[in-house]
């Protein structure tokens, strides 16, 4: 089952049998951990970046096409038919512009809805294609724990790039109004490294900051919006490779 749990494959009940498995099963322990750990890797190597122009296309054609109406092409009318189809036709006129005029400030909110869309899915990708940079270094490496509430965490460390990727799975819910905090270990002073996403129990995260001579990471848990320094005990701790 550790190729199934390590893609999130699981019912509920069976990931729950197969976690208490893992406590007291080193062998499954470390073949889920490099399982989870590839399939993170191999998923982020399938992103595909659209091309930059494609936005512009959708954007200059949306605005350019005419819509077809619907159903065959009317006949040609003819005397009061085609004064009434006049007539409507300026009143349907007179009526989109007052619509228009009436939801001109909701126009102007979806398109700034629309802008924030963007701009959040450019960061994210940004961010994922940090990610993906850190994972294909020719220098990567790699080490991989279990934690004591089960879940597996691996770091991924490039020393060219300086940089750190930790993926982990089974990350218990932090609790309402606390959030998981990463840190880098210093000689035993503690860096802050970024937040994780608390709503996520499996999550690949790139480090904040330089790895700098760090020797190892830890994770905290934290008052949202994080700590300058750790308020609590280390619920995992995990070694930098060399």
């Amino acid at each position: 089952m550790t190729g199934a749990y390590a893609l999130h494959a699981l019912a509920d009940g069976e990931r729950a049998a197969f976690e208490r498995h893992l406590e007291g099963c080193e062998p499954c322990a470390q073949e889920t951990a490099e399982l989870s750990a590839t399939a993170a890797r191999l998923g982020l190597a399938a992103t595909v970046t659209p091309p930059p122009a494609m936005r512009a296309r959708v954007l200059h054609r949306v605005s350019t096409v005419r819509q077809e109406p619907p159903g065959a092409p009317a006949a040609v009318r003819t005397g009061r038919a085609a004064l009434r189809a006049r007539l409507l036709s300026r009143w349907a006129l007179a009526a989109c512009v007052a619509v228009a005029a009436a939801l001109g400030g909701t126009a102007v909110w979806q398109h700034q809805r629309a802008e924030d869309a963007v701009r959040e899915a450019r960061q994210a990708r940004q961010g994922t294609d940090r990610i993906a940079a850190v994972l294909a270094a020719p220098d990567a490496r790699t080490r991989t724990a279990a934690f004591g509430d089960g879940a597996v965490g691996t770091v991924v460390v490039s020393r060219s790039m300086d940089r750190a990727v930790f993926a982990v799975s089974g990350m218990a819910p932090p609790g309402a109004g606390k959030v998981y905090q990463l840190w880098f270990d210093d000689r035993g002073t503690m860096r802050p490294a970024g937040l994780m996403d608390p709503g996520r129990t499996a999550q690949t995260v790139l480090m904040s900051g330089p790895v700098d001579g760090a020797s190892g990471l830890g994770v905290t848990v934290e008052p949202a919006g994080g700590s300058r320094q750790p308020t609590s005990a280390p619920v995992a701790v995990l070694g930098l490779p060399a």
